[in-house]
C-alpha cells in the first residue's frame, strides 16, 4: 500500500515523446535505466559481452564512447549482437557523430559547443534528421563557458541551465527538435537545483544523473539523495547512476532507486535489520547471500532477513516471506505465519525452495 501512495505523490512531468530504438522515453513512458560501457568500443567482443551482462541486470539503454572511426564502425557490429538501444557518445569530432549514425547508432550524445562551427553542427543535425535519430544535448558543470562563469561568478545551477538551453537553441534553429537534454554536476544540491530550473523551462525529456559521483559506496549515496529528490518531483525520463566500478552495479542501483520511489514495480525487495548484541546468527553473511540469491527471480515481493527473536518475527511478518534468526537457528515466516523452525545452516536453502515454488497468484 505504501508504494501506491508514493506513486500518487510522484506526478510525472509532461514531456514530448522521443523514440530511442525500440524504447520510448518521455510522454509518460516508464523511466528508462541507462548505463555506459567502460570497454574499448573498438573491441567488439568485450563490449558486446559487457552489454549482455547489463541487459541481464535490467539495463534498457546503453551508451558507448566513439572517439575513433574504428569505434564508429564497431557500432554496427555491436548492434547485431545486443537487444537494447545503443547511444554513441561524441565529444569533439563531428565526423564521429556522423559515422556512428551511419553505422546504426540509435541516439547520439553531443555538446554542440565542443563540436565546432555551426556548419559542423549542421552536418550532424542533417544526418540525424535524415535518419530520425535523437540527439542528446549533454552539458556538465565542468564544461561551462568562460562567459557564463563570469556572468554567474562561477559554476552555478543557473549557468548550467543557460548553457544547456543555448546548445538546444543552436539545434532548434537548424530546424530539429528530436532532442533529449542532460545536465550534470558532481555537486548534488546544485544538480538538483539545476534540474528544477530546467524542468520549468523546457518540455524535452531529461536524462538525469549525478556525474562523477564516486565509488560504489559514495556514488550510491550521492546518487540516491540527488536522484531521489529530482525523481520525486516528477523530473526525469531516463536515469543513470554513475559509479566508479562495474557498470552492472549502476543498473542495480538505478532499479532500487526507482522501486524505492514507487516509480517501478517488479523485482524482489530485501529488507534486513541492523545487527545488535541480540543477534545470535551470522546475519550479515545471511543477508548478503539472500540479496544475491533473489537477483534472478522475476517476483514482485518483499523478503525480510531479521536477526533476533525480539523484533524479528514481527518485522518478518510484514514481508511476503522472511527469516527471523534465533540462537543458531531461525524461523521461516510466510504471509505472516510461521512455517517452521530450522537450523541456521538450512535457512538459505529453505528460502530458495520457497522462491523456486512461489505461487505467482499470491503476489
Amino acid at each position: 500500500m505504501q508504494s501506491e501512495h508514493i506513486q500518487r505523490e510522484c506526478v510525472r512531468r509532461h514531456t514530448k515523446t522521443v523514440q530511442i530504438g525500440q524504447v520510448q522515453i518521455g510522454g509518460g513512458a516508464p523511466i528508462a535505466i541507462q548505463s555506459m560501457t567502460n570497454t574499448r568500443t573498438e573491441d567488439v567482443e568485450a563490449t558486446v559481452a559487457q552489454i549482455l551482462r547489463l541487459e541481464q541486470a535490467g539495463c534498457e539503454i546503453v551508451r558507448s564512447t566513439v572517439p575513433t572511426l574504428e569505434a564508429a564502425r564497431a557500432i554496427g557490429e555491436i548492434k547485431k549482437q545486443i537487444h537494447i538501444p545503443l547511444v554513441a557518445d561524441i565529444h569533439f569530432d563531428y565526423k564521429m557523430a556522423i559515422a556512428a549514425m551511419e553505422n546504426g547508432a540509435d541516439k547520439i550524445r553531443i555538446n554542440p559547443g565542443n563540436i565546432g562551427s555551426t556548419d559542423k553542427v549542421k552536418a550532424v543535425v542533417d544526418v540525424a534528421r535524415e535518419r530520425n535519430i535523437p540527439i542528446r544535448v549533454g552539458v556538465n558543470s565542468g564544461s561551462l563557458e568562460k562567459a557564463l562563469l563570469e556572468k554567474y561568478g562561477g559554476v552555478t545551477a543557473e549557468g548550467i541551465v543557460e548553457s544547456a538551453l543555448d546548445k538546444v537553441h543552436i539545434i532548434e534553429e537548424l530546424g530539429y527538435d528530436n532532442l533529449v537534454i542532460s545536465i550534470k554536476s558532481s555537486d548534488v544540491l546544485m544538480c538538483v537545483e539545476a534540474h528544477e530550473i530546467l524542468a520549468a523551462q523546457t518540455r524535452y525529456p531529461l536524462h538525469v544523473g549525478i556525474t562523477e559521483s564516486g565509488t560504489v559506496q559514495s556514488g550510491n549515496i550521492k546518487s540516491a539523495i540527488g536522484l531521489g529528490i529530482i525523481l520525486h518531483q516528477g523530473i526525469g525520463d531516463t536515469i543513470r547512476v554513475s559509479l566508479t566500478g562495474d557498470p552492472v552495479e549502476e543498473v542495480k542501483s538505478a532499479k532500487l532507486i526507482l522501486r524505492t520511489l514507487g516509480l517501478r514495480q517488479g523485482g524482489i525487495e530485501v529488507v534486513s535489520c541492523p545487527t545488535c548484541g541480540r543477534t545470535k546468527i551470522d546475519l550479515i553473511g545471511l543477508a548478503t547471500q539472500v540479496e544475491k540469491l533473489v537477483e534472478d527471480y522475476p517476483l514482485d515481493i518483499k523478503v525480510a532477513v531479521m536477526g533476533c527473536a525480539v523484533n524479528g518475527p514481527g518485522e518478518a511478518k510484514e514481508a511476503d516471506i522472511g527469516i527471523a534468526g534465533g540462537d543458531g537457528e531461525g524461523l521461516l515466516i510466510k504471509k505472516g505465519e510461521i512455517v517452521r523452525k530450522l537450523p541456521e545452516g538450512e535457512l538459505l536453502a529453505a528460502l530458495r525452495d520457497e522462491l523456486d515454488n512461489w505461487n505467482y497468484t499470491d503476489e
